[in-house]
């Protein structure tokens, strides 16, 4: 118990700070009638926020920075200049390039929060990764869904105080992990006079990371995940518009929009991650992070052959399990790549393992978006590579492992 509450702050802490990154979607609407842009434009947005991340990652683990540097003074400038970057969108783009840029750098920033946070948590809990992993990528999940639902709440309110509110929750972000701290269970940051051990150990043995087969094999799911995660979330809004949701509910008297639909289906990945973490302490991150990637396939096989024949309670039925299960495996997969690291490279190694995801899911969203806008809510179909891939990825480098 002792250990729960700066496991939890972190967590809050990478709720808020999140909240940057899907915070334009959060506005997507207002966006298009402002700038007279299209669905894909948006979703370029996105991509230029995954950009960003992948660039600040690799920066992260080639140049040693993750293990060089404290996590939370990382953490806190990661914080502080996102929610500038964010406010300077909101305020100053009055197109889509600046836009683009100023989106980008946020995705820069992004890479100080989400990663490191990972690293701040196994600090604290190493005994317990799994579950505290899930945890804090519960507060990811929501703070994901946090824009939705503040344009949900604030319906009538100006699109830039809707985005300028992500920046002043990254800045709480900020100050509860600049009380915080570091946790007690890494090792200290490499000093910057010892750069002749720096180079050691920082570039080739992060590569060299994917020779450990636990953690290849972990790597593998991960990568799967990614492909269908974040093409998930940006596209949620157009299927929900797309089969009607939000009108049905409208008939019946629910006053709940596509905004309020999409927090609430991205949301509930926040259950999926604490119920799989609860879970992984009895039977294991393996089988959590395999079964919530399977699940989460069958999902897009369903929902690709049959939305428009589904009526619209199974239609919530079938959002609710693949919000929950598209991020569940998530924070089991980044617990099985920390466990079979090296202490000393847990920060580098998920921070190479979090850029090569997101570079997937700069193609899958950039493919998605496009197919989408030609073919309708059956273009999900191109997602489901990305369970099969992981789930097979995952179980034949672990049966190879075991032959040697």
């Amino acid at each position: 118990m002792r250990l729960f509450a700066p496991v939890t702050i972190i967590a809050i802490a990478q709720l808020l700070g999140t909240s940057l990154w899907f915070s334009a979607n959060g506005a997507a609407d207002d966006l298009m009638a402002s700038w007279q842009v299209t669905a894909t434009d948006i979703g370029w947005l996105t991509n230029a926020v995954q950009a960003g991340f992948i660039l600040g990652t690799l920066v992260l683990a080639l140049g040693g920075i993750a293990d060089r540097f404290r996590a939370s003074r990382l953490f806190v400038f990661s914080a502080l200049a996102g929610a500038l970057f964010n406010a300077c969108f909101a305020w100053l783009a009055h197109d889509i390039f600046t836009a683009l840029v100023l989106r980008f750098f946020v995705g820069i920033c992004l890479a100080g929060i989400y990663p490191v946070g990972m690293k701040l948590v196994v600090s604290w809990a190493p005994e317990r990764a799994g579950a505290a992993l899930a945890q804090l990528v519960a507060m990811l999940t929501l703070g994901t869904a946090l824009p939705h639902g503040l344009r949900e709440l604030g319906a009538d309110v100006p699109w830039q105080w809707i985005i300028s509110a992500s920046s002043v929750l990254a800045i709480v972000a900020a100050l509860l992990i600049l009380r915080l701290g570091d946790g007690p269970h890494l090792p200290a940051p490499v000093s910057a006079n010892h750069s002749s051990r720096t180079k050691h150990f920082a570039t080739p043995a992060v590569l060299q990371a994917f020779r450990i087969p636990r953690f290849r094999a972990a790597a593998w799911g991960y990568f799967g995940h990614m492909w269908e995660l974040y093409a998930f979330w940006t596209v949620l809004p157009l299927l929900i518009a797309s089969v009607g949701l939000a009108d049905v509910f409208q008939e019946v008297g629910l006053d709940v929009g596509v905004a309020g639909l999409s927090f609430a289906f991205i949301g509930i990945g926040a259950l999926g991650c604490i119920v799989g973490g609860l879970l992984s302490r009895r039977v294991g991150s393996s089988v959590v992070a395999i079964t919530a990637l399977i699940i989460s396939g069958c999902c897009v096989l369903i929902f690709a052959l049959l939305w428009d024949r589904l009526s619209a309670v199974w239609l919530v039925v079938l959002f609710s399990i693949w919000g929950a299960s598209v991020i569940a495996d998530s924070p089991q997969f980044s617990a099985l790549s920390a466990s079979a690291c090296p202490r000393e490279l847990v920060g580098a190694a998920l921070a190479i393992q979090n850029s090569i995801g997101f570079g997937i899911t700069v193609i899958s969203i950039a493919a998605l978006s496009q197919l989408i806008a030609v073919t309708g809510p059956t273009a999900v179909w191109l997602l489901l590579p990305g369970p099969v891939l992981g789930v097979c990825g995952f179980l034949l480098t672990r049966w190879r492992a075991r032959q040697i």
